[in-house]
C-alpha cells in the first residue's frame, strides 16, 4: 500500500478510471501503442474539464450521477469522444470495450459494475485526511490482497448509500472484490 494525501484532487480518481479502460482497447490487439496512450491523455483531458465544477470532496456521492461513465445500447459521450481522437467508430469502440459498463467515478473512490447484475469492482480507494496528515490510498488487486493491501472501508461510498437507499438497478447481494488498476 502506498501513501498518498487525497485532499481532493480527481487525478488519481481519472487515471484510475482511464487506466482501466485504456486496458480494454490493448487487450484486443486492434490499437496500438501510441493510439491507447492518445486516447488514455485524451480521457484523462476530457473528464478532468467535464468534472471540474462537479468534484465535492466534502461530500463525495453529490454530483456522482453526472461522473458516471456508462456504456450500454448507448456510448458514454465522453469515451466516445476520446475514442474519435485515435479513429475508433463507435462501432469500433462498442466491439473492444464491454458491453455493459458503469464505472463511477467519486472522491476518494474508483468503481465498477460490469453487467446489471454483476458485482461492484473497487480499482482505487483512498481516505480523506485533514491538512499535514497523509492518507492511505490502496489500488486493489485481483485477489483482494497482496500489493494493494486490504480495502479501505472507512467511509460510505455513493453505490452503497444508493443500494440502501434501493435506488440500484440490480437485485442481487453485492459481494465487492478489489482489482488492480
Amino acid at each position: 500500500m502506498h501513501t498518498l494525501c487525497a485532499r481532493g484532487t480527481m487525478k488519481p480518481e481519472i487515471s484510475a478510471a482511464v487506466t482501466f479502460l485504456s486496458r480494454f482497447l490493448r487487450v484486443k490487439g486492434h490499437v496500438n501503442d501510441r493510439q491507447v496512450q492518445t486516447f488514455n491523455q485524451s480521457l484523462q483531458d476530457i473528464l478532468s474539464e467535464q468534472y471540474q465544477h462537479h468534484w465535492f470532496p466534502d461530500r463525495p456521492c453529490k454530483g456522482s450521477g453526472y461522473r458516471c461513465i456508462r456504456i450500454n445500447h448507448k456510448m458514454d459521450p465522453l469515451v466516445g469522444q476520446a475514442g474519435q481522437r485515435i479513429g475508433l467508430t463507435i462501432q469500433q469502440l462498442y466491439s473492444l470495450l464491454p458491453s455493459e459498463l458503469t464505472l463511477w467515478v467519486d472522491p476518494f473512490e474508483v468503481s465498477y459494475r460490469i453487467g446489471e447484475d454483476g458485482s461492484i469492482c473497487v480499482l482505487y480507494e483512498s481516505t480523506p485526511c485533514p491538512v499535514g496528515m497523509p492518507a492511505m490510498s490502496s489500488a486493489m488487486s485481483p485477489s483482494g490482497n497482496g500489493s494493494g493491501g486490504p480495502m479501505v472501508d472507512s467511509h460510505s461510498s455513493c453505490k452503497e448509500e444508493m443500494m440502501v437507499m434501493g435506488r440500484t438497478s440490480p437485485s442481487k447481494s453485492y459481494n465487492m472484490m478489489t482489482v488492480s488498476s
